[in-house]
């Protein structure tokens, strides 16, 4: 197998979500609008939580690393969308698309591991409620956090590591409006047998071990609650854990529905606007998520933007 090197490639062509010259300012205006909601409710939501006291708690530490999280993912993508469709320019360097892959991997399962950390919580809180403050003291909270970067990193410096070996013919056209690691491997003109392996093997591991883990979570939680004898206090119970829950379902639906339709439909276009949702819409609708359905979230950022708490 060569190395990429040895093919003088140096750019590719992000062909973007549409090749209609009209459409462009468009989608331009649409995505420019949906970042700018992104950064300015996540900040929000990262503001809420590290200047009200009664935030400091590990939920609401998981839920502001989550929302700097999503930050750095759509940021990885939208700016350079938007710049080349400001500049009407397709291109994007070798070097850039790599540097997309590596930052796209990383925060990607970060976000993964954070919705885990958060189940976690959850099931400690409801099912183990006398141990809670034990169990999820600071010190495991933030080893948590600092172990899920160090996975996340090395996680994404072996596959871009093996995306750098693959060669790739003289003209590559990327059908997507980002580098994507199934979209590299797809243009690649070499044999991709290792880097689909290494694919699936992660997807398995990191992602299906994180959702197994979730879904147990949730599965006892549920139990719980059921086992509850007051009305009242099955509501207070599951109210902690709805929007946490919707940020689930959000996330994984969205997320298991590019890959199934890519795998449905040979149309890599489809796959394009299908992942639209999990990289641009679900960072955006996360803030929304948990401002409308947290009360606590809801007071701490009145308070931050000087509303009166009734």
């Amino acid at each position: 197998m060569k190395p990429g090197n040895d093919t003088q490639i140096s750019e590719f062509l992000l062909l973007g979500l549409s090749e209609e010259p009209e459409l462009q300012p468009l989608i331009f205006g649409f995505f420019l609008s949906m970042y700018l909601i992104t950064v300015f409710g996540n900040l929000l939501i990262i503001l809420a939580v590290s200047s009200d006291s009664h935030l400091h708690t590990p939920m609401y530490f998981f839920l502001a690393n989550l929302s700097f999280v999503d930050i750095c993912f759509t940021s990885t993508t939208v700016p350079k969308m938007l710049w080349n469709i400001q500049t009407q320019s397709k291109v994007i360097t070798y070097a850039g698309c790599i540097t997309q892959i590596y930052f796209l991997i990383v925060f990607a399962v970060l976000d993964v591991f954070l919705l885990s950390m958060m189940a976690y919580d959850r099931y400690v809180a409801i099912c183990h409620p006398l141990q809670y403050t034990v169990i999820m003291n600071p010190r495991v909270c933030g080893l948590l956090v600092l172990v899920s970067w160090i996975i996340c990193v090395l996680q994404s410096l072996l596959q871009t590591s093996m995306v750098l070996r693959l060669s790739f013919c003289a003209v590559v056209e990327i059908p997507h409006f980002s580098c994507e690691l199934n979209q590299m491997i797809q243009v690649a003109c070499s044999d991709t047998f290792l880097n689909n392996l290494m694919v699936y093997f992660a997807a398995v591991l990191l992602v299906g071990g994180s959702l197994a883990g979730i879904l147990y979570s949730y599965s006892r939680i549920v139990s719980s609650i059921l086992g509850i004898s007051s009305a009242q206090g099955k509501y207070k119970a599951f109210s902690t854990c709805a929007s946490h829950l919707s940020v689930v379902c959000l996330f994984f639906c969205t997320s298991l529905g590019v890959y199934l339709s890519s795998a449905v439909s040979q149309s890599s276009h489809s796959t394009a606007v299908a992942s639209v949702m999990y990289t641009v819409v679900t960072p955006m609708l996360n803030p929304f998520i948990y401002s409308l359905r947290n009360k606590d979230i809801k007071r701490a950022l009145k308070r931050t933007l000087g509303i009166p708490v009734m």
